[in-house]
């Protein structure tokens, strides 16, 4: 079954393709039915229509006339798959005939995109928010890149400029001289408060960028340090929370409900309440995660509450919240991380504003399309309808939920449960959901529809409705085997979101022990085996690679936090949680590729043995990418062999994994960490953490192989043990 097929038509990837018979049935698959959905993929042939959609007069259904309905061209009635509801053709439908279809009635639309023509009332808008105390270095940086952004963006976009330091800074860009209103920063100002000291005049701060465009990028190139003297022993007084919170409330006054973006800039932690993340005394080391653990650390709690209101009024206010951090230290991105994560924000972790990984991730934000707009839209929201034989648990992905009830919300919830639709602020072709569902108690069907509807706010100014339809067949019990329409990379990639979903709430131990008693519970229902023999055990080609991708898993910087930050830690997470299938993939299991002198380049197992003095190798881990020379061709290169036009072969092995590694990098948001390194190479250790320890200290180096210095078990280990639980497990 060619899965890859369907997302690259409909965006979409399901567990299991074709669905159990019985709830029953249901419980016993151990992976859960979910799909893996990206509402603004950029599919092949997508149909785009320039008219409002025909939606389901069922008050409990509202899902839109797709290629599923059945038609009564006789009685002029369409007979809805949702909720099998009759409804009356329009008028202007009345002459379709099987030969004459509208385009959301052909065979090839299960995707289509309708064009409202109910008008966008206001341009997209963007606030910056710009922290200023950080070192001069840093702060051109950032200026420029900054200056540089504003030609990427729409010219009839509004604008407006937050400054913060020890106070906060509202500019008021349509003022003929620089003039600003100062707010402290060490107060958290209501929304009441906000509208009282601006003379509840809450437009003039905005601009139309094409107007003032001079005007603000003079503002940026004379921002200076913030003149607040630091003490000897002392951090900066930084008042990041006022700043957003002001910023929120601006937006929330002026553009409730319309598309907008607040870009906070920031370079070390907040030092003020509200929002505080450490206090200003250098003394006072930031918390890490033994602390956040061991409920040591004092200020956590008190500031993700703050920063969790901002992150709802945000979302209700449809608002999204993108966070990009230029400093070496933890800025309080843990603690933060709803603001992203709630309205479809970027997080993005940098160690300066003078990387290119700041720089060329900040501007691919601003990617277009072919018409030139920008391919972000705003103000999105998904609705999942689906037939009687399902109803939906939940979803998991940078989105809120809408609290929305309805006859398919499940009362088993996986991730945000209770209701059918949700809430994502800021949504792009990257921006992927993994949305989970039940069977119903009675099943009186052998066929199930899902339909994902898209709301969104297109950069041209339009309002745009995405329809996703599924037709899902179930299996008869005892008859059809689903087993052969597992799709174990999306099922690794949804077990992988319940599971980073767990780990934000429970012991990292625990999550760890359900990662393995499920998988367990897979390999012994759907292993051919002979009961209490290892030795038989044997899986098919559908979960072959499935136990290997829980195994990457358990071992990946997603549910491992020793020698990360709770900030990076919250960044892995945030990326995973947003990628699609195949990225989320790499994410989970690098790739790895060897190249040689004795033939093309050839993918190799991530696993110690892969290691020889004369490969090169490039690791892909999509934050990362490495390109790692065995001792030989080490030597040689230190020697300048490739400089030598004898060697010109030579040569050419080098450049190779650096070409393939600027493929990657294309599109490829966050742009990765480069890496250049050698057998005994400091940074080698990149490469090394991420092998199966197939050869570790304990017991030696095997022919060939490199030497894992670690304590986990290696791959054959992990599955043996496996293979002796599953075959014995009476589940």
């Amino acid at each position: 079954m060619d899965f890859e097929a369907n997302e690259d038509v409909n965006g979409v990837r399901l567990s299991w393709n074709v669905l159990p018979g019985s709830r029953t049935e249901a419980n016993r698959t151990v992976v859960p039915i979910g799909a893996l959905y990206t509402p603004l993929k950029q599919t092949t042939n997508l149909s785009l229509a320039n008219y409002d959609p025909i939606v389901c007069a069922n008050n409990q259904c509202k899902a839109i006339l797709n290629p599923y309905c059945s038609l009564d061209t006789r009685s002029r009635l369409w007979i809805c798959p949702i909720c099998t509801g009759r409804n009356a053709l329009p008028n202007h439908y009345q002459t379709i005939t099987p030969e004459n279809l509208p385009l959301e009635l052909s065979p090839d639309a299960t995707t289509i995109e309708y064009i409202l023509s109910r008008p966008v009332q206001h341009p997209p808008v963007f606030v910056f928010v710009i922290d200023l105390c950080q070192d001069e270095d840093n702060l051109e940086a950032l200026k420029e890149t900054l200056i540089i952004s504003l030609s990427l963006l729409p010219p009839n976009a509004l604008v407006t400029l937050i400054t913060f330091g020890t106070t906060v800074n509202l500019h008021d860009l349509n003022s003929p001289f620089p003039k600003t209103t100062v707010f402290r920063g060490n107060r958290d100002y209501t929304f009441e408060q906000v509208s009282d000291l601006l003379n509840k005049d809450f437009k003039r701060f905005f601009a139309v960028l094409q107007n003032v465009e001079f005007q603000l990028t003079s503002i940026l190139e004379n921002l200076k340090k913030d003149p607040w003297p630091v003490g000897s022993g002392k951090r900066a007084l930084r008042s990041t929370g006022a700043a957003l919170s002001i910023g929120i409330n601006l937006l929330e006054s002026t553009f409730k409900g319309f598309g907008s973006r607040l870009l906070l800039f920031s370079a070390g932690p907040t030092t003020l309440n509200p929002g505080l993340i450490v206090g200003n005394e250098l003394k006072e080391p930031i918390r890490s995660h033994n602390d956040v653990d061991k409920d040591a650390a004092k200020h956590y709690k008190k500031a993700i509450k703050f920063y969790d209101s901002l992150a709802e009024k945000a979302s209700i206010n449809g608002h999204a919240i993108d966070i990009f951090a230029g400093c070496y230290d933890q800025i309080g991105i843990s603690e933060m991380q709803s603001l992203s994560n709630k309205t479809g924000g970027v997080l993005l972790l940098s160690d300066a504003f003078t990387t290119s990984i700041f720089k060329q991730s900040f501007l691919r934000l601003f990617a277009k399309d072919e018409e030139g707009y920008l391919l972000m839209g705003f103000r999105g929201q998904l609705d999942v309808k689906t037939s009687l034989e399902l109803k939906v648990s939940g979803l998991i992905g940078h989105a809120s939920s809408l609290k929305a009830s309805g006859p398919n919300v499940a009362d088993t919830e996986i991730g945000i449960g209770g209701t059918n639709s949700w809430s994502m602020s800021s949504l792009t072709p990257n921006h992927s959901y993994a949305v989970f569902f039940e069977l119903a108690n009675q099943i009186n069907s052998k066929q199930a529809y899902i339909q994902f509807v898209t709301h969104y706010q297109h950069a041209s100014g339009t309002y745009r409705t995405r329809v996703t339809t599924l037709l899902n067949p179930l299996a008869t019990p005892g008859v059809s085997d689903i087993s052969t329409t597992f799709d174990q990379e999306a099922a690794a990639v949804l077990m992988s979101r319940i599971a980073v979903f767990k780990a934000e709430q429970d012991d990292s131990a625990d999550v760890l022990r359900w990662i393995d008693r499920m998988l367990i519970k897979v390999c012994s229902k759907f292993g051919d085996y002979l009961k209490d023999d290892p030795n038989s055990f044997r899986l098919s080609p559908v979960f072959s690679l499935y136990p290997q991708f829980m195994f990457y898993l358990r071992r990946s910087q997603f549910l491992q936090v020793f020698n990360n930050s709770p900030d990076e830690t919250a960044f892995y997470r945030h990326v995973l949680t947003r990628e699609d299938t195949m990225n989320s993939l790499i994410m989970i299991q690098p790739t790895l590729t060897s190249f040689s002198m004795e033939g093309e380049p050839e993918p190799v197992l991530l696993d110690s043995i892969s290691i020889r003095p004369d490969r090169v190798l490039l690791l892909d881990t999509f934050f990362h990418l490495l390109i790692y020379h065995g001792e030989t061709i080490a030597a040689w290169r230190n020697a300048g062999y490739q400089d030598d036009p004898e060697y010109a072969s030579f040569k050419e092995l080098l450049d190779e994994p650096k070409k393939e590694a600027a493929e990657l990098l294309v599109d490829r948001f966050p742009l990765p960490r480069f890496i250049d390194t050698e057998e005994g190479g400091s940074q080698a250790r990149f490469l090394y953490s991420r092998l199966n320890p197939s050869s570790s200290y304990n017991d030696g180096a095997s022919a060939g192989g490199g030497v894992v210095l670690t304590d986990d078990v290696n791959l054959q280990t992990f599955m043996d043990h496996l293979q002796k639980l599953a075959v014995a497990n009476n589940n």
